[in-house]
């Protein structure tokens, strides 16, 4: 009897497994999706929808592997993605499903309050490295950095630092909540994060991409009056030969009720 017992709880949860909607990717991505996901269940308690983060890299080989049904990103699929997508047999089909305000966090005690591009340029790349340089005090800068595979590093070369290279040595963190704790136990510290990560822990500086001539904080607000000047779109990819249930997942997501939840996080929603 127990044996028996043991066999159907083990196709139960075989089928709820295979039934459930996966979601990977994105670090930056992962609090909205994980909201989105609870939310659909409420709406919906026969669906299932599991929500994982681990890089906007990870998710779209993931979509690749068949691992994943929908790859959370926080940059644009790669030409070199695509390319071993349709290679397989396979097509990604891009979702714009916010936007994000990319925020770059000192220690609350840090003097300076606002940098221009070229500045965090010069941070980032290790041409400034003391605090004193940029009007603060005569302290040694430690930059913060998202590892390799997350789309926020990539975007964050590409923006602000013109696709130049990072400083060697550079602090990789593993995740943005890791981002946010060592930038507020480290008082030289200075790191960039997604808008819906901010909390009183840091302090976000404003940014100026006019060399100076106008700075702005980052917030929904300045983000959707364009005054904010580092604000990216976030994705879904899914592919091509979704099936029902993830097709209706990402229209919830694109709800009225589902971009509310985008305005409650902390993102901008689509429209």
């Amino acid at each position: 009897m127990k044996k028996t017992l043991l066999i159907v709880v083990t196709l139960l949860a075989a089928i709820i497994s295979a039934s459930a909607q996966k979601i990977k990717g994105s670090d930056t991505v992962l609090p909205l999706s994980q909201k989105e996901a609870e939310n659909y269940m409420k709406a919906n308690p026969s669906k299932t929808v599991t929500v994982t983060g681990g890089g906007s890299g990870v998710g779209i080989s993931s979509l690749l592997a068949g691992t994943t049904d929908i790859a959370q990103a926080s940059r644009k699929i790669k030409f070199s993605e695509k390319q071993k997508l349709k290679d397989s047999g396979k097509e990604a089909v891009e979702v714009i499903i916010a936007y994000d305000a990319l925020a770059v966090v000192v220690h609350p005690s840090n003097k300076v309050g606002k940098l221009t591009r070229e500045q965090l340029e010069g941070v980032f790349t290790g041409k400034i490295t003391n605090w004193k340089e940029l009007g603060g005090d005569d302290l040694k800068i430690i930059p913060y950095s998202r590892e390799t595979s997350s789309g926020t590093y990539e975007f964050f070369k590409e923006s602000v630092l013109k696709n130049k290279n990072y400083v060697n040595g550079i602090m990789s963190m593993p995740a943005t909540g890791a981002i946010i704790q060592s930038v507020s136990q480290t008082k030289g510290a200075i790191g960039y994060v997604g808008l819906a990560y901010l909390n009183k822990e840091v302090k976000a500086l404003s940014v100026s991409y006019d060399a100076g001539k106008t700075f702005a904080a980052p917030s929904v607000a300045n983000a959707k009056n364009k005054t904010y000047p580092v604000v990216r779109p976030l994705y879904f990819y899914y592919e091509a030969k979704v099936d029902k249930s993830t097709k209706e997942f990402i229209d919830y997501v694109l709800s009225p009720i589902g971009q509310k939840a985008v305005a409650e996080i902390g993102f901008i929603p689509v429209n």
